[in-house]
């Protein structure tokens, strides 16, 4: 279908892309999913996986297509991947090769095998969020709004467990709460506002898990049903995910 007077040759052209802040919890650490460019522009450049939308798919099942293809993950694990749409970026000078304009993604996840590289690159693996590597584009900016937004929903939703295995102790919840935000908790006080938050996590009947010590073994939790946390689980004053 063609709409009368509308000549679309009297706009520039440009591209849009995608791009993903992958994130998990390894070792006690904050980790974000980097691929090696094994192409120009920024060949051997660290960076987000991503790429290019195509013509007749949206810019999610992109976001998708380019994970499964950067990382080598199994199509079935990204398809059960939760992406949330962070935000758009669009800075002319973004991008060496044209006017490209990126809609970037969050995934969280629950600790996973090293991923292989595939498509346009050269090695994909997990790395410690903070870490030395310098990134291609403008990707290091994508990455520090992804890690405040991740953040900030770790107060009010119950989007840390998806930090977590299915079934998961306190102890490993808080680790994770206490890893995005790069803040120590006070165990008993995490573990009361944690149980007296309506739908925030269900017990496991009968499941205990030993964690080390001489301590009993630790109770089993799952994520509960609740979409949002009533009342919110706030960070401490005057820290942000950095």
């Amino acid at each position: 279908m063609t709409v009368e007077g509308y000549d679309p040759r009297a706009f520039p052209p440009f591209a849009v892309t995608v791009d993903l802040a992958v994130f998990t919890v390894r070792d006690g650490r904050l980790h974000v999913l980097l691929i090696e460019r094994g192409t120009e522009p920024y060949q051997g450049a660290w960076a987000l996986p991503g790429g290019f939308v195509l013509p007749r798919e949206s810019a999610e099942q992109a976001a998708r297509r380019e994970l499964a293809e950067e990382t080598g993950l199994s199509e079935s694990t990204v398809a059960g991947l939760h992406l949330e749409q962070l935000r758009t970026y669009s800075d002319p000078g973004r991008d060496p090769r044209m006017r490209v304009v990126s809609v970037a993604y969050t995934a969280l996840l629950p600790d996973l095998p090293e991923p292989r590289g595939g498509g346009d690159a050269a090695h994909a693996c997990w790395k410690a969020h903070g870490g030395p590597q310098r990134l291609a584009f403008d990707h290091e900016r994508i990455l520090a709004d992804a890690h405040e937004r991740v953040g900030a929903k770790l107060e009010y939703t119950g989007l840390a467990t998806a930090f977590c295995p299915a079934e998961f102790t306190l102890g490993e919840l808080r680790q994770v709460y206490e890893t995005v935000w790069g803040v120590e908790l006070d165990r008993p006080n995490f573990r009361r506002k944690v149980l007296t938050t309506p739908g925030f996590v269900e017990a496991v009947e009968g499941g205990a898990r030993l964690t080390g010590g001489r301590g009993k073994p630790a109770a089993l939790y799952r994520a509960g049903p609740a979409n949002a946390l009533h009342p919110p689980l706030l960070r401490p004053e005057g820290r942000h995910s950095t």
